[in-house]
């Protein structure tokens, strides 16, 4: 195009006897707004590219943006992280004080989000990733219901959502908040149990929210509003639905044969809903063999159709296998054992195997379960009710004790590369890893670590 333009011009020269440099620097200032154009829509397709789920994005340090990180999974892309630890525990970058807790972190450019309690108000704090200095928090009364038990922490359980400009974060009374992420200025909220009057949770609200389009869906329970789906911008309600018991366990989304599904693990069923409109598509009934039971764990779904629900209490562990057919989704539960029983930690699948602490009441030895049949594959007591993550072929793993280890899973066996006692006090809290540095709290500070090799 630019040749012929140059032609043209070459062909009007000899016609009109015009000036030479003004006519060249016509052309010259014509091919630089035709490659400024080809640049811009170049750019333009690189966006819209990076936008598309099912393209290739923009390669970029990845974040851990919500509970369960990228994907929800307890997965993530770093690369070359150490296998062993210098003098025998990572690099610290920096540590600092934090109220009491159990919230994950979670991470947006260059800024740490995650929830505290001091006395009778919770806090939504946002952090800078680099040192730890406070950019930003907002406070709120939060006064323990009366026959609330806290005896296994005061909280906030929940881990905040980030999504386009806002954080969602939901409190251990049931407070719902959008907040701006820049200022931490609030822009909505909703009392799940005050006003939309949700299943009151004894030991403190704990399912964290997730992000779908623009709403923002959250496990409420009762009658006609189990889950509710908020627009993310205003808090107006999309779609409530359901007559569930609310859990303490946290949705996650999944694709079967092509339909997209939300799966929540309630009180006493797992469900899967239309994540666009609330529609219940299949409900699995989940019985206790104990009077009590807290189903807190988040569910695993994996290739096969799969997926691994487990609780504690005379629930125990079972695979679903999920699929399609004339319009409707059929359950069949493949197995279910006792012994594949996980309480608060979370699983996750590599493979076919699922790994994960099992037991509540004395020790949760780190178990392998065959996904397919249920069977126990070996059991380490090298941590004990432990919470992890996977990157770079290795299990980033944090036991309730406060120790930290890093090992490398197999079918056969777990091989420990390094551990070290961290973390002074109890430490449910699963760790987040942004690029290589790890982020881990315990109930009264959080700490970065430098992870690369």
């Amino acid at each position: 195009m630019g040749n012929d333009l140059i032609l043209n011009q070459r062909w009007y020269l000899d016609r009109q006897g015009a000036d030479v440099p003004l006519v060249i620097g016509r052309v010259l200032l014509l091919l630089c707004f035709i490659c400024l154009a080809g640049f811009t829509a170049f750019g333009r397709k690189v966006l819209t590219l990076g936008s598309n789920k099912s393209s290739v994005s923009i390669k970029k340090t990845p974040e851990w943006p919500q509970w369960g990180g990228p994907n929800r999974d307890f997965k993530c892309d770093s690369k070359k992280l150490a296998n062993r630890w210098p003098a025998g525990a990572p690099r610290k970058l920096w540590v600092r004080p934090l109220g009491e807790g159990h919230s994950s972190i979670v991470s947006d450019s260059g800024r740490l989000y995650t929830m505290y309690r001091k006395g009778a108000r919770e806090y939504v704090v946002c952090l800078d990733a680099r040192s730890g200095r406070t950019l930003w928090e907002r406070s709120y009364a939060a006064p323990f219901l009366p026959k609330m038990d806290m005896s296994y922490g005061s909280g906030p359980h929940s881990t905040p959502v980030v999504s386009g400009d806002f954080i969602y974060s939901v409190g251990t009374t049931g407070k719902l908040l959008c907040l701006n992420k820049t200022t931490g200025k609030e822009v909505w909220g909703h009392d799940l149990w005050r006003d939309l009057g949700g299943t009151v949770i004894n030991v403190g609200y704990s399912s964290s929210p997730i992000a779908y389009e623009d709403r923002i869906i959250v496990q409420v329970g009762g009658a006609g509003h189990s889950l509710i789906a908020f627009n993310s911008k205003d808090g107006s309600i999309a779609w409530k639905a359901h007559d569930f018991r609310n859990s303490s366990s946290s949705p996650i989304l999944i694709d079967v044969d092509g339909q997209r599904q939300l799966v929540a693990f309630m009180h006493r069923e797992v469900i899967g809903v239309d994540p666009e409109s609330g529609g219940l598509l299949w409900a699995h009934p989940v019985t206790a063999g104990w009077n009590f039971h807290f189903n807190i764990s988040t569910p695993v779904w994996g290739e096969g159709n799969l997926l691994f629900v487990s609780a504690a209490y005379g629930v125990g562990g079972r695979v679903l296998h999920l699929s399609r057919g004339e319009g409707k989704t059929r359950v069949r539960e493949l197995w279910q054992s006792e012994r594949a029983r996980v309480h608060k930690e979370n699983a996750i699948r590599i493979g076919d195997v699922i790994y994960a602490s099992t037991g509540h009441l004395g020790p949760a030895f780190f178990t392998a379960i065959d996904v397919k049949t249920g069977n126990i594959l070996w059991q380490d007591r090298s941590f004990s009710h432990a919470s992890f993550l996977y990157a770079d072929g290795k299990f980033i793993v944090l036991d309730e004790d406060g120790t930290l280890g890093i090992a490398s899973p197999s079918p056969s066996g777990l091989t420990v590369h390094s551990r070290v006692e961290l973390l002074g006090g109890t430490a449910w809290t699963v760790p987040a890893l942004v690029g290589s540095t790890l982020y881990v709290r315990d109930r009264t500070r959080v700490m970065a670590l430098q992870l690369g090799g």
